[in-house]
């Protein structure tokens, strides 16, 4: 974990797959139970990649404020609905999808990517974008099997960060490069949340995986933020036990 003091933490933010959950799977009932716990203590806060809606109902509808796409969207749970209230939900012009096809080709020409399946740019209505190195349409068995260490898309990270200046880049999932409209990225979301509630940096500890380099959770991990480090799912309850002493 980051320095962090312990004393001054009241805001639990988290990831949710590799960190709460494998990837797009519902809670375990210890961390349900546990997060109860959390939550009779902290603030608790889900920052995601996805939309508010998929990460509440992978969550079975966990009373939980929830951070999407980036900062994109923002909603809260409503205890009377027992449902979630979008409060913030964006969606930012599409760029130039020419010039957008046009960068991805010369990259796919140049690291031997030219054989996929479906379409090679993935477009969402947020504004978001992914590149599917293996087309929209791959064998899920196929994207698995691509680039499990990430090592094939780090290579050429660097580059594609630099071509696409308008978007935060991630390496998302299995065989893709997720990119967001620049500044959306996790720690801008939390930062803008931090302003809109009262909370100072040092009075929040983030919890998730995906922290090595080109991993959504980058960001936050480079910050000022305090960030606690998971490397599998399962041991949540055991990594966060010294919160509840």
């Amino acid at each position: 974990m980051k320095k962090t003091d312990v004393k001054k933490i009241r805001l639990i933010a988290m990831d949710l797959d590799g960190t709460l959950t494998q990837h797009k799977e519902a809670l375990l009932p210890a961390h349900r139970a546990l997060l109860d716990r959390l939550g009779a203590r902290y603030r608790l806060l889900m920052v995601g990649a996805g939309q508010v809606r998929r990460i509440f109902n992978q969550m079975e509808r966990y009373p939980i404020d929830i951070i999407g796409n980036y900062g994109l969207q923002y909603a809260v749970y409503d205890k009377e609905s027992a449902d979630i209230k979008i409060l913030r939900d964006i969606s930012l012009p599409q760029g130039d999808r020419a010039s957008i096809e046009e960068r991805v080709t010369f990259l796919r020409k140049k690291h031997g990517f030219t054989d996929f399946k479906g379409e090679s740019v993935e477009y969402h209505p947020s504004g978001c974008v992914t590149f599917a190195v293996l087309g929209t349409k791959a064998d899920p068995a196929d994207k698995l099997a691509f680039d499990p260490d990430r090592k094939k898309r780090r290579a050429f990270y660097d580059e594609v960060k630099a071509l696409f200046p308008e978007y935060r880049v991630f390496i998302g999932g299995s065989s893709s490069f997720d990119m967001a409209p620049a500044p959306y990225d996790k720690r801008y979301a939390l930062e803008e949340y931090c302003k809109e509630t009262g909370f100072s940096p040092d009075e929040v500890l983030f919890i998730g995986d995906d922290y090595g380099e080109g991993g959504n959770d980058e960001s936050v991990y480079l910050s000022d933020f305090g960030f606690l480090t998971i490397d599998d799912y399962r041991t949540f309850p055991e990594i966060t036990k010294f919160l509840l002493d």
